[in-house]
């Protein structure tokens, strides 16, 4: 199970509404007993421009995130500074489910890069959050499976 506050709950929803159509991309970390939420840009379309083969989805439909960027998230975490609780990102006009794009994305070979953190998917319809869902990498089953998500909203 995973907890979000009321104030992190609100600054996902805010960041998958201001991005809308796109996706929006970033991470929640704990510092001091709070989550800080930090967006990231997603860059799939300047990926997708300069070599559509590669990256043959846009934005609305895919996320790519910005690599200094996630380099802070991780330097934060690595310097003990904070810790990493969740990665989030939003689905414009589909369902919060768990993609094999995004299994792909969080999978280094076949194990998860980050094996304890939480990933959460925003499903956004035109502006307007429908559902957020987590998930939660899975040894038994070698897989991400839903968890429960709770927030004092």
């Amino acid at each position: 199970m995973i907890h979000l506050s009321a104030k992190t709950w609100d600054a996902i929803c805010q960041h998958a509404q201001d991005i809308f159509p796109d996706e929006c991309c970033g991470a929640i970390l704990v510092k001091n007993g709070r989550e800080e939420v930090r967006r990231i840009a997603n860059i799939q379309n300047t990926m997708h421009e300069k070599d559509p083969k590669q990256f043959p989805r846009d934005a609305t439909i895919a996320y790519f995130m910005e690599p200094k960027e996630l380099l802070e998230v991780n330097r934060a975490v690595d310097s003990g500074n904070a810790a990493l609780k969740a990665f989030y990102h939003s689905h414009p006009n589909h369902d919060a489910y768990f993609s094999a794009e995004d299994k792909r994305q969080a999978l280094f070979g076949d194990e998860p890069s980050y094996p304890e953190t939480v990933y959460l998917v925003i499903s956004v319809y035109d502006r307007r959050v429908r559902n957020i869902k987590a998930y939660q990498w899975d040894e038994a089953t070698k897989d991400f499976v839903e968890t429960e998500l709770r927030t004092n909203v």
